[in-house]
């Protein structure tokens, strides 16, 4: 009897249930493509509109400055704010990398670190002792907080200073620990600030490999953005938005904002603390521009970094701009703007539909072209007759869309990287999509509470070495600069270099530089920190952290274990091979020190009983 009912429940035929299945579907299908086709078209008219004003420019009417201008230009004094909260692998490393490169005299750095977050106060309070430009500023209550908070305890700190130290700072320069700031970053922020209240170098993800989709959909997206959004928005006369990093306030503006705000320059219950700075600042009159995407010796002139290169990781952040930017900037400023700043608001604040349309559009696609397939040509959904035409327009659209992202990601990146820009793209409206949803929940979580929206922060990489893209100077360079080598004996040695020795060791076999000197320059090179450490430092237990054969393989030894790091000598700049087969042997986070070999033997050879029992 169970048999005969479970027969009655069962179709008449698995093919006729098929065909009244799909039938079905096509019918929702159809209902749905209507509506859906509709937006495509409006964003992609939208989109299209965009980049027809930026190819009508003139091209080449952008007014560089000479190098012997930038160079001859007074220099303003310039303040940088970094925030921080647990950046302690990354921020020693951005310092020293920076110090090493800017092409500027008249700044200095100004770390905020939180009360509670004890690790990064010791790289802060590192990095000052090692630099007289380089400022600890605690913030007043634990952390996390937000970061346009922390922004205005590292402001107050200025403040300070400057009461204490008789100086006043004319521009103010945001970035994050992560940043590799090209060396002519604030030269160029100090010669437009003349003539601009804010100023905002471009912006660049790192390369990585055109297997990573995360990453490399950051590097598709900004170099579209700056390529045809923020030029248009130029162009147009609207708000730019900062970058967040990389951008410069005249201080008379900042002192402005924080006036409307009780002395704070950004409102601390604010995600997106650029874009609120950016907008504010043009409401009230004040001048901005973007310096175009422009290529020197050392790669793009913008700041580099690396994103997040894992999902989670990226929807974690990508929500946080939706949340701050579409839905925070919807509750604080509205529709009331301009006309020509309203369509901007609409352009920043649509992702909220179209991040969530983008996947469900894909996912339709891929059925109607499975179905079409399958049908040898012969399917075609119900619905208006013109709906074929419509569909055909917003492919098209989508198209030209398509290929302006693969053209400015290869300009940056190389073709090879460009011509993935497609598939990236659908991963991208997938990870968009999971981060609009996840804004979607925080705000209305927020809402429900009654209480802002928590700093859901990134955690930032730093690369071991910055390479050349990135605008890091050469050993020579460096000792050039210091004054421990005269150019014309570096050209000297440069060509008579035999191809088996390094720089470094040919310049001290030729007896043209001390070793003392070569290490002082390769540590400023590479942002890791030089000389023994001093002798409270030293634990000879901590030697038995990593295996024999790792140390001598690496030449490395441990020598200290604090805080949850292990630190280690070495005679060697480490390399990337290095710091990933340490890091699988040990858990704790890797701190080097670079030492002469002379000094690396005599540890090495002193602990060797030490180093056998482990």
């Amino acid at each position: 009897m169970g048999q005969a009912i479970f027969l009655r429940i069962l179709p008449a035929s698995p093919h006729q249930s098929h065909t009244a299945l799909a039938k079905a579907f096509d019918h929702w299908i159809a209902l749905g493509l209507t509506p859906l086709a509709i937006w495509i078209l409006l964003s992609g008219l939208d989109d299209l509109f965009v980049a027809v004003v930026v190819l009508a420019r003139r091209r080449g009417s952008f007014l560089w400055p000479a190098d012997p201008d930038l160079e001859a230009a007074p220099e303003r004094r310039i303040a940088i704010l970094v925030p921080l909260w647990r950046e302690h692998a990354v921020i020693g490393r951005m310092i020293e990398h920076n110090l090493s490169v800017l092409r500027y005299s008249r700044y200095d750095i100004f770390l905020g670190a939180y009360p509670n977050d004890e690790l990064t106060q010791r790289a802060v309070s590192e990095a000052a002792a090692r630099s007289p430009r380089v400022h600890p500023a605690i913030c007043g209550r634990d952390g996390p907080t937000s970061k346009g908070d922390c922004l205005n305890w590292i402001y107050y700190h200025l403040e300070a200073y400057e009461a204490h130290n008789g100086v006043r700072f004319d521009v103010i320069v945001t970035h994050d620990a992560e940043d590799l700031m090209h060396p002519d970053s604030l030269r160029l922020i100090n010669w437009f600030s003349r003539d601009f209240e804010m100023v905002q170098i471009p912006v660049l993800p790192l390369a990585t490999p055109a297997s990573e989709f995360t990453h490399g959909l950051y590097c598709d997206e900004f170099a579209e953005y700056q390529s045809k959004d923020i030029p248009a928005r130029q162009i147009l006369g609207s708000f730019l938005p900062s970058n967040g990093v990389g951008t410069g306030f005249a201080r008379a503006a900042l002192d402005r904002l924080a006036a409307d705000q009780g002395g704070r320059i950004c409102d601390p219950a604010c995600l997106t603390e650029d874009y609120d700075a950016g907008y504010r600042l043009h409401r009230r009159g004040a001048r901005q521009i973007f310096l175009p995407l422009r290529r020197d010796g050392a790669g793009p002139i913008a700041t580099r970094e690396y994103f997040p290169r894992r999902l989670r990781a990226a929807v974690r952040q990508r929500s946080r701009w939706v949340a701050g930017i579409a839905l925070q900037g919807w509750q604080r400023h509205g529709w009331r703007a301009p006309l020509r700043d309203l369509y901007w608001l609409w352009r920043d604040r649509k992702g909220l539909a179209g991040n969530l349309l983008a996947p469900l559009a894909n996912g339709i696609f891929l059925y109607a072209a499975m179905r079409w397939w399958s049908s040898g040509g012969a399917w075609h959904p119900e619905g208006p007759a013109w709906l074929p035409q419509l569909c055909a327009l917003t492919l098209a659209l989508s198209a030209v869309q398509i290929a302006w992202r693969t053209a400015a990601s290869a300009r940056i990146y190389g073709w090879r990287m460009g011509l993935l820009a497609p598939a990236r793209s659908l991963w991208g409206n997938l990870v968009n999509g999971l981060a609009t949803l996840a804004a979607l929940r925080q705000f209305a979580a927020a809402a429900a509470r009654g209480r802002g929206i928590a700093w859901n922060k990134t955690d930032h990489a730093y690369p071991l070495r910055a390479g050349a893209a990135a605008g890091r100077p050469r050993l020579g360079e460096l000792l050039v600069r210091s004054h421990s080598l005269a150019p014309e004996r570096l050209d000297e040695a440069l060509r008579t270099r035999p191809a088996s020795l390094r720089l470094g060791e040919y310049l001290v076999y030729r007896r043209e530089v001390s070793e003392e000197q070569v290490y002082r320059a390769l540590g400023a090179q590479s942002g890791i920190a030089v000389g023994l450490p001093p002798a409270r430092d030293w634990n000879p237990r901590a030697v038995r952290a990593l295996p024999l054969e790792a140390a001598r393989r690496w030449r490395v030894v441990p020598y200290r274990i604090a805080l949850g790091q292990i630190h280690l000598l070495t005679p060697e700049v480490p390399s990337e091979e290095m710091a990933r087969d340490l890091a699988r042997l040990c858990t704790l986070e890797l701190r080097f020190r670079l030492v002469r070999p002379g000094e690396f033997e005599q540890v090495a050879q002193a602990l060797e009983p030490m180093l056998r029992a482990s």
